[in-house]
């Protein structure tokens, strides 16, 4: 079990779980509530009111291995050995903190392979809050804090979780939830593809997809119940509203991630990074000889060094730009130099993003994600 800091038991006081999830239902709330106890954290991350992610640290990948073994019994796109996978990529470095949700990276990638589609991780993900959440009910003392800004930010989404459903659904005996969770499983995205924006009777118009129509301006209380409650979510997708569960199989691409950096290490450590399974990782020191090498690569992702001699980051980034084949090609600036205008030299010159030396792993899969996904 991990240590949780000695500053945080100064704070700890009887605590209401509902109370605090009713404080961050509201249209403007987003960020990620953190909520710390003897026995761990738990992190709920909000976008506009709705949630978009739960975890536990205590059990970060146990509930979603479990939830995968279960959806694959729908997805046969999802290889037996997923797990093996996953923990080889994403639980490295875990005890360290170097990714703060390896998780959630976990389900893009699944996501960018084609393992499982969009709308098949927004079922995945309201199954694994279902479960943080109702530890999270049980808790009675500790100490929270919101924070406004999130590892989640810049990441995709998949969807948007009605709190209060949820909470009303955790409430509900557990036989009742696991038996009905199982039964609709495989059935509920064309439950979401019936629904219309003019539907004002079936339930699921609290969820539906996309929100086309805005709801009652009231604010419910989290009552409990003896009930079923319905899914609670909208997909973030439309692509793959008229999709199966069950897929034919599709290669896995593998992502070729060029980078100039006049610095060896710079290089070894961002190939240590990443994972040979999902990466190919071309590492050029000589920025002259760059160009050509890229125009014969054709990367899905380039990380451009910034402080070169000869030629410098922003001078190759402003001839890549010129080249119809790199015109939309991610490009992320790669520097030591934290200024304002900095980055906004970066920008003018067509960078995607901008990424600051010393980085984690963590910082490196995040800005990779956040253009390949």
């Amino acid at each position: 079990m991990k240590t949780l800091p000695i500053s945080r038991y100064r704070f700890f006081q009887k605590l209401q779980p509902l109370s605090l999830l009713k404080k961050i239902t509201g249209k403007s709330v987003t960020g990620c509530l953190q909520v710390f106890s003897t026995s761990g954290s738990w992190s709920i991350y909000m976008d506009e009111g709705k949630l978009i992610y739960a975890c536990y640290s205590e059990k970060m990948f146990e509930p979603l291995y479990r939830n995968l073994q279960r959806l694959s019994q729908q997805i046969s796109t999802l290889p037996g050995g997923i797990k093996e996978q996953l923990r080889a990529i994403f639980e490295t470095g875990i005890e360290n903190q170097a990714i703060p949700n390896p998780d959630y990276l976990a389900i893009c990638w699944l996501v960018n392979q084609k393992y499982i589609s969009p709308s098949q991780a927004a079922i995945l993900i309201e199954q694994l809050a279902l479960e943080v959440l109702e530890s999270f009910l049980n808790l009675e003392e500790g100490s929270y804090e919101f924070i406004p800004e999130s590892f989640l930010d810049d990441m995709p989404k998949f969807c948007h979780l009605n709190l209060r459903l949820l909470v009303e659904r955790c409430q509900t005996p557990r036989s009742v939830r696991v038996n009905v969770s199982q039964r609709e499983a495989s059935g509920r995205e064309a439950v979401y593809r019936q629904t219309s924006p003019t539907s004002q009777s079936h339930p699921s118009q609290l969820f539906k997809i996309n929100e086309l129509q805005p709801q009652a301006k009231t604010t419910p209380k989290l009552p409990r119940t003896n009930g079923y409650k319905p899914p609670a979510y909208s997909i973030n997708t439309n692509d793959h509203r008229g999709q199966r569960i069950s897929q034919p199989p599709v290669d896995k691409k593998i992502y070729t991630i060029f980078c100039i950096d006049d610095s060896p290490a710079v290089l070894n450590t961002i190939k240590s990074y990443l994972d040979e399974q999902t990466f190919s990782v071309v590492g050029v020191t000589d920025s002259l000889k760059a160009l050509m090498q890229i125009v014969r690569t054709k990367p899905d992702i380039i990380l451009l060094d910034i402080s070169m001699p000869n030629l410098d980051g922003y001078e190759l980034c402003t001839l890549l730009r010129k080249h119809s084949h790199f015109k939309n090609t991610p490009v992320i600036m790669v520097s030591g130099k934290v200024g304002f205008l900095d980055r906004a030299k970066a920008k003018m010159v067509g960078a995607s993003g901008y990424l600051t030396k010393p980085f984690t792993q963590g910082d490196l899969l995040k800005v990779i994600f956040q253009h390949i996904v």
